[in-house]
């Protein structure tokens, strides 16, 4: 009788991912956002979230193994969001196309992406419970909007010592760029989500670019 021994993984093998568990975890992580922000940390109830995620109870704690541990991964996929903002416009090298053109179009990256309306489901969340998580609400705040405000910052910066932009505070014009492209948008969708609309983030992201570079064009 022939044997055939247990295939053995190398030790720095990728690690194998499960497409359902992936599936599941989107899934409950979506309902959580959804149940945490409707009935805060305390009323959400796990049997009704994994109900309305279309999983079993089991899934979740297979998945999340407690309450808190998922609330923390719920908060967490924002900062995903900011991550890929961060890598995607405000990395590259400057100088390659008109100093305009990429205000514009960072601008509307930036609008889209504090306003998508998961962004504002987990912001709205975390402030109703930061008094419970004081801790991660600091490190949101610092790995979410103080991330990307410090990479505004730089990049900024890079254009003033390019010669494209006069810039010379560069984090008093971070804060600038931010307000102009966000207006009341922001404020707005933390106390009615239903006012996000893509074409007045567009509109207002494009207009807020050029009031910015007609301060802060070189001469």
């Amino acid at each position: 009788m022939i044997v055939e021994s247990a295939r053995v993984e190398p030790p720095d093998a990728p690690r194998r991912v499960d497409p359902r568990q992936v599936r599941s975890r989107a899934l409950v992580l979506d309902a959580a956002t959804e149940h945490f922000v409707r009935h805060g940390y305390i009323g959400t109830n796990l049997d009704t979230l994994a109900a309305d995620a279309g999983v079993s109870k089991r899934t979740v704690y297979n998945l999340f193994r407690s309450k808190d541990e998922l609330f923390h991964a719920v908060i967490g996929r924002v900062t995903e969001i900011a991550e890929q903002f961060v890598s995607d416009h405000l990395q590259g090298e400057v100088g390659a196309r008109p100093v305009d053109v990429e205000l514009r179009e960072f601008a509307v990256a930036h609008g889209r992406a504090v306003l998508a309306p998961r962004v504002i489901a987990t912001r709205r969340l975390l402030i109703g419970e930061a008094e419970r998580f004081p801790q991660l609400a600091a490190d949101y705040y610092e790995r979410v909007p103080g991330r990307v405000m410090a990479a505004i910052a730089e990049r900024l910066a890079r254009y003033h010592s390019a010669g494209l932009l006069n810039v010379p505070h560069p984090d008093l014009a971070a804060d600038q760029f931010a307000f102009l492209v966000l207006g009341s948008g922001l404020d707005r969708a933390l106390f009615d989500p239903s006012s996000l609309n893509d074409a007045s983030t567009v509109a207002r992201a494009l207009a807020g670019a050029d009031a910015f570079y007609r301060a802060y064009r070189a001469n």
